[in-house]
C-alpha cells in the first residue's frame, strides 16, 4: 500500500514542477551538461542540514506516516507546507504575514483540527508524522532561501542532499525496524519510480523553481499534489474520507490557495516576468 501511495504523491510533485521548468532544462546544452556533469560537493555546512531536513525529515516522515494512515489524509497534511512556510518565514526570514495569509492560517488550523478529530483521534502516529513531514519540508525551503546561493549548482545540491539524507534514513531504518523485504516486480518498479523521477528529478525541479520563480508561483503547483494523492488513494486503494475528514481537507486546500493567491498578487507578478527572462 505504501508503494502505491508514494507513487501517487511523487508523480504529482513531478507534474506540478515540470510545467514551469522542463522546457528550460531540456534544451540541448542543459542535457549535455546533465549527462557530463561532474558532481562537486557543495559546502557541507549547507548541504548536510538540507539533506537532513529535505530527505531525512520530509521524505522519511512521509513514508513512515503511510505505514499508519491513509494516503489521502497523509497527502493533504504533508502538503500543508505552504502554511508552515508562511509561519516559519515570518520567524526566520522576517517576512510579514499579510493579506489573505491571515484568514488562510485560521482556516488551515480549523481544517487540521477536523482531520485530527481530537475527541475521537485515530491513527495519531501517522497524523503526527505527516504534519512533521510538512514542517520539515517548509524548514528545508527556508534553509535554501536563507543560506542558498546562485553559485551552488542545482544538480550538485540535489545529489548530495539526497545521498547524505538517504544515509541518515538508512541508519534510522536499521535502528527502528529489521528489514523484511519481499521483492516483487511491482515493488521494484515502485522503488525505481520513487528514486528517479519521484525524488531525484522532482527535487531538481523544485530547487530550480525556488531559485528562479517567486515563491507563490513555485508553490502554486503544490496545490495539485494533495488533490492527486486523495483521488489516487480513493480510486486505487479504496480510501474514502468521511465527512469530517473531507471538510478538513477542503479547508486546508482553500487555505493553501489563499496563501498562493496572496503571493501571486502585487510585486511578485513583476518578479515572475523578470525570472522568466
Amino acid at each position: 500500500m505504501s508503494s502505491a501511495s508514494c507513487l501517487a504523491i511523487n508523480m504529482s510533485v513531478s507534474q506540478c514542477s515540470a510545467g514551469h521548468v522542463v522546457p528550460k532544462i531540456l534544451d540541448g546544452r542543459r542535457v549535455l551538461k546533465f549527462v557530463a556533469h561532474p558532481l562537486r560537493m557543495p559546502p557541507l555546512t549547507y548541504v548536510f542540514p538540507l539533506g537532513l531536513l529535505q530527505s531525512t525529515g520530509f521524505v522519511g516522515c512521509t513514508l513512515w506516516a503511510l505505514e499508519y494512515g491513509s494516503a489521502g489524509k497523509t497527502a493533504i497534511l504533508v502538503y500543508m507546507m505552504p502554511i508552515w512556510l508562511v509561519l516559519l518565514s515570518s520567524v526566520f526570514l522576517g517576512e510579514r504575514i499579510r493579506g489573505l495569509e491571515k484568514p488562510a492560517l485560521g482556516l488551515s488550523l480549523v481544517g487540521l483540527l477536523l482531520i485530527l478529530d481530537p475527541l475521537n483521534i485515530k491513527g495519531g502516529t501517522g497524523l503526527l508524522l505527516a504534519v512533521l513531514s510538512g514542517i520539515f519540508w517548509a524548514l528545508s525551503a527556508v534553509w535554501q532561501k536563507r543560506f542558498g546561493s546562485p553559485a551552488y549548482d542545482i544538480l550538485d545540491v540535489t545529489a548530495w542532499q539526497m545521498v547524505l539524507g538517504g544515509v541518515a534514513i538508512l541508519g534510522l531504518a536499521l535502528l527502528v525496524d529489521p528489514w523484511t523485504i519481499h521483492w516483487t516486480t511491482g515493488l521494484t518498479l515502485a522503488l525505481l519510480y520513487n528514486a528517479v523521477p519521484g525524488n531525484a528529478l522532482a527535487w531538481i525541479l523544485w530547487a530550480y523553481a525556488l531559485h528562479r520563480l517567486p515563491s507563490g508561483v513555485a508553490g502554486m503547483g503544490t496545490l495539485l499534489a494533495p488533490a492527486v494523492g486523495i483521488l489516487a488513494s480513493w480510486g486505487q486503494l479504496g480510501e474514502r474520507p468521511d465527512w469530517l475528514e473531507g471538510s478538513g481537507m477542503t479547508l486546508i486546500f482553500v487555505s493553501m490557495a489563499l496563501v498562493i493567491a496572496e503571493h501571486m498578487r502585487d510585486h511578485e507578478v513583476i518578479e515572475f516576468s523578470e525570472a522568466q527572462e
